[in-house]
């Protein structure tokens, strides 16, 4: 089967990855018309895939290296099969939410900072509630690392009805539509779910406002799920217990920011999974899903079209 891995200069391990899964890359920019796929590796140029595909209609499949694929939405058409990275980044991710979480409830951002001993304070995750917006990878990896803790596990998703995932069971299940009610008895919230129309703005003055005063929350999806200026205020008002963000909105955080100032918010940068944790394990996905399609076996991470995930 031949590949074409473009834009060319972005992400060429992945020529490798093909190569690996019995693929033939095909290099040149006019090589796409012999292409029965395209590895696209572009971070944010939707208009650029556009543009090959645009010109090669006959592509019949492509696959994209993120979990996230909100940028190339508008894209995305019912002629050809699509795949992205789904689930392959969850265990790394999932473990960056365990830690932000530990350090929210422990307090760590005002350790950190100390300059001289300080009262004790901080809360313990055993036994706690966790609310989980998001029934995907990252959650079923998390659920296996709370394990441990003996959580009150409460997972909001699109569908109540839909097959859940064997790491779930047990867990209370709650429409999107439901998740206030949801928020209200939890100690710690987790947003990790796609970020579509219906899910932009998902946390924002009603949801900040139902959380207990003293629940953490953790955001590892995409910064556009949270309204921004309403978390910075229920912080300031200490309305809710704290805040621990790897994404936000704007991104970068502008220097200064106020959630990076404030004693009960933590910032990482968008780290929850590095290149170096990325490069295995999206070489992996790759070379599987090229395997796979020469095998005419059933691809990974098949993207729901209509729901743009």
């Amino acid at each position: 089967m031949k590949v074409w891995v473009g834009p060319r200069g972005t992400r060429d391990f992945l020529r490798d990855a093909v190569s690996a899964g019995g693929g033939v890359v095909v290099d040149g920019a006019d090589d796409v018309v012999a292409a029965e796929a395209v590895v696209w590796t572009a971070p944010r140029d939707p208009e650029g895939l556009r543009a090959v595909l645009g010109k090669h209609p006959q592509v019949p499949w492509v696959q994209l290296p993120w979990a996230g694929i909100e940028h190339y939405r508008p894209v995305l058409d019912h002629q050809r099969l699509w795949t992205a990275g789904q689930g392959i980044y969850a265990k790394d991710v999932a473990e960056h939410v365990l830690a932000l979480t530990l350090a929210g409830l422990r307090d760590l951002k005002r350790r950190a900072q100390a300059t001289s001993w300080q009262p004790p304070s901080g809360l313990s995750l055993h036994g706690a509630s966790v609310t989980i917006l998001g029934a995907g990878g990252i959650a079923c990896e998390l659920v296996k690392l709370l394990k441990p803790f003996d959580v009150k596990l409460c997972i909001v998703r699109r569908r109540v009805d839909d097959a859940l995932d064997h790491s779930l069971a047990g867990a209370r299940v709650v429409a999107f539509e439901g998740r206030i009610e949801a928020l209200r008895e939890a100690d710690v919230v987790v947003v990790a779910l796609a970020l579509t129309p219906v899910t932009t703005g998902c946390v924002g003055v009603p949801e900040l406002a139902a959380m207990k005063k003293t629940a953490w929350l953790i955001n590892v999806a995409r910064g556009a799920h949270v309204d921004t200026n309403a978390l910075v205020a229920a912080l300031q008002a200490k309305s809710i217990g704290g805040a621990a963000v790897d994404v936000t909105d704007p991104e970068p955080l502008p220097a200064g920011h106020a959630l990076f100032t404030l004693d009960n918010a933590i910032v990482t940068p968008h780290c929850a999974n590095t290149p170096e944790m990325a490069v295995p394990v999206l070489s992996e996905r790759v070379r599987e899903n090229v395997r796979r399609r020469i095998a005419g076996e059933p691809l990974l991470g098949v993207v729901d079209v209509d729901h743009g995930y």
